[in-house]
C-alpha cells in the first residue's frame, strides 16, 4: 500500500478562497489589502512567479503593485521605492523578489522593509521574533508546510522532526515552527555524519536542499510523513526539463505513510500564504482580528 499523497494544490486553492474571503469582509469596511511586488532585472524565472503572483492577487480581490526596475539599478534608487512603499498606506505587504543583480545587496534590500509589511518573513526582524517565539511573520514556504502537516496529522506535539537543510528561507524558520508546535527537533544538512540513519529517525521528514532525488526511499521511516520542499528541473531527454523533489518521490512512496508530490505539494502553498500572509499584515496594521487558521 502506497503512502497518502498531500495534495496541495487543492488545499492552497482552499487556502486563497478562505483568503478571498477575508478580503471582501475588508472592502465593505473600505479596506482593500495591497501588495507589492519589486523586480530587478530579467530573470525568467523571477518574471514567471512575479506574473503569477500578479494574478493570484488580483483573483483574491487584493490590489497588487508592481515595480519593475532594470538590472543596473543601484542600491540607492532600491532603496528609495521601498522607501516609498514603506510609507505608502494603501500597500500592506512588500516583497523583493530574489534573486537580486549580483551588484545589489539582498540582505540589505530585505532589512529596508518595514518589518510589519515583510510578507516574506525575511526581515531579521521576523526572523528574531520567530525564533523566540513571538508573533511575527513567517516564511510563506515553511509556514505552508506547516499548514499541510497539521491538516495531516492534527497535533504534532511529541513527533520527532528532521528538517534536511538549514537555509535561512526554509531550514531554520521551518525548525522554528516545529519547534513552536511541540517536536523534537533535527537539522540536518550535506555534513552530517550518518544522514540516512539520522532522517530514518523521523515521523516528520522535511527536505529542503536543493538536491534532486538525495533522500533516497530506504532514509524514511516507515508510516512517515515526507514534506518535499525541493523544485529541481531535470532533463527528461529530447530536449525537454521535468521537476522534481529532493526526495527519490517513487521509492519513497512506498514506505511513507504520507508525502508531498513535486510538482503539486508545497509549491503552490508558498503563494497561497504570501497572499495569507499580506491579509494578516493588514489586520495588523489596521487593528483588526487575525483571520485564524493563516497563520501562527
Amino acid at each position: 500500500m502506497g503512502a497518502t499523497v498531500i495534495d496541495g494544490k487543492a488545499f492552497a486553492a482552499r487556502v486563497r478562497a478562505q483568503v478571498a474571503g477575508h478580503v471582501a469582509g475588508l472592502a465593505a469596511q473600505g479596506i482593500v489589502p495591497g501588495l507589492a511586488v519589486v523586480l530587478v532585472g530579467e530573470d525568467p524565472a523571477s518574471q514567471v512567479y512575479v506574473r503569477s503572483k500578479g494574478k493570484m492577487t488580483a483573483e483574491v480581490g487584493m490590489a497588487g503593485f508592481e515595480r519593475r526596475l532594470p538590472a543596473e539599478t543601484s542600491e540607492a534608487e532600491l532603496l528609495a521605492v521601498i522607501a516609498a512603499l514603506n510609507a505608502d498606506p494603501a500597500v500592506h505587504g512588500i516583497l523583493v523578489q530574489l534573486p537580486l543583480p549580483a551588484h545589489l545587496n539582498a540582505d540589505l534590500a530585505i532589512n529596508a522593509i518595514d518589518p510589519a509589511k515583510d510578507v516574506d518573513g525575511f526581515h531579521i526582524s521576523n526572523v528574531g521574533l520567530l525564533g523566540t517565539g513571538q508573533k511575527a511573520m513567517v516564511p510563506c514556504t515553511p509556514l505552508g508546510s506547516l499548514m499541510l502537516l497539521r491538516d495531516h496529522l492534527g497535533d504534532l506535539s511529541g513527533l520527532e522532526a528532521v528538517v534536511v537543510g538549514r537555509s535561512n528561507i526554509v531550514g531554520k524558520p521551518m525548525a522554528q515552527l516545529l519547534l513552536a508546535q511541540n517536536c523534537t527537533v533535527t537539522i540536518a544538512h550535506s555534513r552530517t555524519k550518518d544522514l540516512a540513519a539520522v532522517c530514518r529517525r523521523a515521523d516528520v521528514l522535511v527536505a529542503a536542499v536543493g538536491r534532486p532525488g538525495m533522500i533516497k526511499g530506504d532514509w524514511i521511516k516507515p508510516g512517515a510523513t515526507v514534506i518535499d520542499v525541493g523544485i529541481n528541473r531535470i532533463d527528461a531527454g529530447d530536449g525537454k526539463t521535468r521537476l522534481v523533489g529532493d526526495v527519490d518521490y517513487a521509492a519513497a512512496a512506498e514506505v511513507a505513510g504520507a508525502i508531498t508530490p513535486v510538482p503539486g505539494g508545497v509549491g503552490p502553498m508558498t503563494i497561497a500564504c504570501l497572499l495569507a500572509n499580506t491579509l494578516t499584515a493588514c489586520c495588523r496594521i489596521h487593528g483588526l482580528p487575525e483571520p485564524e487558521g493563516l497563520t501562527v
